[in-house]
């Protein structure tokens, strides 16, 4: 009999023990410590109230705090510490309510119960310092440094104007070759966002001014060969290989720079930032959170094995979207575009937050081996707090392909005029003056930047839900 009132006495403390690991303090209130639990209870509700309100109310601010490489250290140990204080409370909860004078199975039970707890508790936080450690790797590892933070990040402009790289490379072919190239065109002020994007295949393009405009004075050509004839998707490693077009740049940056000028020209637009995925990257990223889900209008073959992409709405695989936006096999390179487009907003919109942190470790194994960027550390935050306000803004998209333009014999100054009337940004003045050879977009785009954006018929909204083929 007495070994079964300890048993009870046992089951009991334990119980109490449990209950008081959810709701801290409530053994110490039982036990009579009343200021002690009365501490514990009020620091558990200040912290859920805190929490709560980080992860709702609070949640843009909050992320574009922890956006720094010290923040996200700073919350790694607190993540810790919270997990340790955490199983503080759960033993010394024990210690007042266990029952007195048990035995050495009573003991090794109640210890090993009370482990268990500790462990429960210790697990959720140990994985949130992981997290933060892991985002403060990305943060230092894809994020430059600039020195200190400015108070506005945007230096007074009403626009930010990101360039938008999918890169490539083939067995046979050395370096990479941007594929996919579009501008961001983001109003800082709304989140209303304007796509414009380019053919890889565009010649004779005009290059910036300094050493590559006058070695390509009647637009870029290349290596001047049959496998290299001179198109804006060659710019990028052109420029890593040719180190007297950018003097100074240091490899790995030639390309990005040097593209950022020439299509900054070609826009009329100044590029303020970068950001280059390399398309194995993209498929690893889609695999990470499980898929991405399209609707494909016709079948797509899929594969040197005769396989099929059928139509219909499917999730697709990393693999199997990477092909749907690179294959030709049902149209031209524009209709490509078109499912690259559509491919890169499914895959923004359906990133849910549950599914980002499961796949956080994947995530950021991908984002460190295949994105690049010259976004700094310092304007993330900023980044952050617009993304919000990019996400319930309008998407809209301009492409410069046929029949509006020539790929072989582009207008160069209706390019301009287009992005003018769909961001709502004046036209440089060599371009009002002649339809010529856009100019270096330092000097004349730069007021174009500071100009409030003005909604415009010409552009084509871009819906959640839109189909991809």
């Amino acid at each position: 009999m007495r070994g079964d009132r300890g048993s009870l006495r046992l089951s009991g403390a334990l119980g109490l023990t449990l209950a008081a690991a959810l709701v801290w303090g409530l053994a110490h209130l039982l036990a009579g410590r009343r200021a002690a639990g009365a501490a514990l209870l009020a620091a558990q509700v200040l912290l859920v109230v805190g929490l709560t309100a980080a992860a709702t109310a609070l949640r843009p601010e909050v992320l574009a705090l922890v956006a720094r490489p010290g923040r996200l250290a700073g919350l790694a140990v607190a993540a810790v510490l919270l997990g340790l204080a955490w199983a503080t409370v759960i033993v010394s909860s024990y210690r007042l309510v266990r029952p007195p004078g048990l035995g050495g199975p009573g003991r090794s039970l109640g210890r090993a119960a009370v482990g268990v707890m500790c462990a429960a508790a210790l697990l959720p936080t140990l994985y949130a310092a992981r997290l933060a450690y892991v985002g403060r790797d990305v943060v230092t590892t894809v994020f430059a440094t600039r020195g200190a933070a400015s108070a506005d990040p945007w230096q007074g402009r009403y626009r930010v104007n990101v360039l938008l790289l999918g890169a490539d490379a083939a067995a046979r072919r050395p370096g990479a070759r941007t594929d996919s190239m579009s501008v961001a065109a983001i109003d800082t002020r709304t989140g209303r966002t304007v796509l414009f994007s380019l053919p890889r295949n565009l010649q004779h393009v005009p290059m910036p001014a300094g050493p590559a405009r006058r070695m390509f004075p009647g637009g870029f050509a290349g290596d001047g060969t049959l496998n290299h004839p001179g198109l804006l998707n060659e710019v990028y490693q052109w420029a890593e290989d040719h180190p007297e077009a950018a003097p100074g740049v240091p490899a790995g940056r030639r390309g990005p720079e040097l593209l950022k000028r020439t299509i900054g020209g070609i826009l009329g637009l100044p590029i303020d930032y970068y950001a280059m995925v390399d398309m194995k990257g993209f498929a690893r990223i889609i695999d990470a959170t499980g898929g991405v889900r399209v609707t494909v209008k016709n079948d797509i073959p899929y594969g040197l094995a005769g396989g099929v992409l059928r139509a219909g709405t499917r999730r697709l695989s990393g693999a199997e979207a990477l092909w749907f936006g690179r294959s030709r096999s049902d149209g031209d390179d524009y209709v490509r575009m078109g499912r690259q487009r559509c491919l890169l907003d499914a895959v923004a919109r359906q990133a849910d937050p549950f599914t980002v942190i499961r796949s956080f470790g994947r995530l950021a194994d991908a984002a460190k081996r295949y994105i690049s960027t010259d976004i700094p550390q310092e304007s993330l935050p900023a980044f952050i707090t617009l993304s919000r306000k990019i996400k319930d803004a309008p998407l809209e998209s301009v492409q410069f392909v046929p029949p509006l333009i020539d790929t072989a014999a582009p207008d160069w100054a209706l390019i301009r005029e287009k992005v003018s009337e769909a961001a709502g940004v004046p036209l440089p003045a060599s371009t009002r003056t002649r339809r010529g050879v856009p100019g270096d977009p330092a000097a004349s785009g730069s007021r174009a930047s500071a100009t409030p954006s003005a909604i415009s018929p010409q552009t084509e909204q871009t819906s959640p839900n839109a189909s991809c083929n």
